[in-house]
C-alpha cells in the first residue's frame, strides 16, 4: 500500500479545472476557494483517499503522473502539450535506454517528459542559450524527479564547428529558426535517427522542410494534433466548451544518405563513348 508521508508529492484534485499539485509539508496548509486544505490530514492516507476542507468540501488525494508534472510546470516560455507528447514518443519511437538531444531547452516540460521515457538507462542532453530560463528549467525537472536522466548545456549548437555528441537516437528541435540547426542535428544522429521540431507557424514548417531535403532526410511528416474532450453525463452528455485546440505544428523526419555526388555510368552511356571512339577511327 502506497502511502503518503512527509514530502510525498500529492496532486489534491477538486475538480478538472481545481487541483493543486504540492509537497506534503506537515506544517503546512493550503487555502483555496473551497477551504482550506491541512497537509497533516494527508499524512499516513493512501493514495487515492480524500479529506475534507474547513469548509466541508472534499479533494481526492492522487499520486502525480508525469502530465500533472507538464501540466502544472512554471512557464518560463510556452510548453508542448501532453497531446503533442504522446505523438512525438510515438511516432519517432522513444524508448528506455536511449540517447536524446533537445535543442531549445524552455520550461523543461517535453525534457521532463522524455527523460521519464529513456530512464533508467537513457539519457536527455539538452541545449539553451538562455540562463534564465534554464534555471527555471532545472527547477522543473527537479521537480518531475528526473534530474538525474537529464544534462543541461549552456551552449549555442549554431555556432559550433565540432559537435558535442555523437550517435544519438532521436533529436528534438523547439527554436524559432529550427532549419538553422539541422546540419548540426544530422551530425549527432545515428543512421535513419529521427528528429522532431516543434513549429508554431506554417511559414516555419516550410523552411524546415526546404532544409531537411537539403540535408539528406527522408519520411518527412508535418502534422497537427486537436484535442476535443467529450463532458460524458448520464442523459447529457455532450462536447465540452473547453479544450486544447491548435498549439503547434509538428515536424518529423529521419536520416538517409541519398547518395549524392556518386556518379553511376549507364549501360547506354558507356555504348555511346564507345561507339563515338569507333566513328573517329573509321573517319
Amino acid at each position: 500500500m502506497d502511502k503518503i508521508k512527509q514530502n510525498s508529492p500529492v496532486l489534491f484534485y477538486f475538480n478538472h479545472s481545481k487541483k493543486w499539485l504540492m509537497k506534503i509539508s506537515k506544517k503546512e496548509s493550503l487555502h483555496t476557494h473551497i477551504g482550506v486544505i491541512k497537509h497533516s490530514d494527508a499524512i499516513g492516507k493512501e493514495y487515492g483517499s480524500r479529506v475534507n476542507t474547513n469548509k466541508d468540501k472534499y479533494v481526492y488525494l492522487l499520486k502525480p503522473t508525469m502530465y500533472d508534472y507538464v501540466m502544472k510546470i512554471q512557464h518560463g516560455t510556452q510548453i508542448v502539450y501532453p497531446k503533442d507528447l504522446g505523438y512525438i514518443v510515438a511516432r519517432s519511437g522513444i524508448g528506455s535506454g536511449q540517447k536524446i538531444l533537445e535543442i531549445g531547452t524552455g520550461s523543461g516540460s517535453l525534457t521532463s517528459f522524455i527523460a521519464n521515457i529513456v530512464k533508467p538507462r537513457g539519457h536527455v542532453y539538452t541545449f539553451d542559450v538562455n540562463e534564465n530560463f534554464m534555471k527555471i528549467a532545472e527547477k522543473n525537472i527537479k521537480k518531475a524527479g528526473v534530474s538525474k536522466y537529464v544534462t543541461q548545456h549552456n551552449l549555442d549548437l549554431k555556432t559550433r564547428k565540432k559537435m558535442p555528441l555523437e550517435d544519438i537516437d532521436v533529436a528534438l528541435i523547439d527554436l524559432g529558426d529550427p532549419w538553422t540547426v539541422i546540419p548540426q542535428v544530422r551530425q549527432m544522429l545515428k543512421g535513419s535517427g529521427a528528429v522532431f521540431a516543434i513549429c508554431p507557424t506554417m511559414n516555419q514548417l516550410e523552411k524546415l522542410t526546404m532544409s531537411l531535403v537539403e540535408n539528406e532526410f527522408t519520411d518527412i511528416e508535418s502534422t497537427e494534433h486537436i484535442l476535443r474532450t467529450i463532458e460524458a453525463r448520464e442523459g447529457k452528455t455532450r462536447h465540452s466548451f473547453q479544450g486544447i485546440g491548435h498549439t503547434t505544428y509538428l515536424c518529423f523526419a529521419r536520416k538517409a544518405f541519398f547518395g549524392r555526388g556518386i556518379k553511376k555510368t549507364s549501360k547506354k552511356s558507356k555504348t555511346t563513348k564507345t561507339s563515338k571512339k569507333t566513328t573517329k577511327k573509321s573517319s
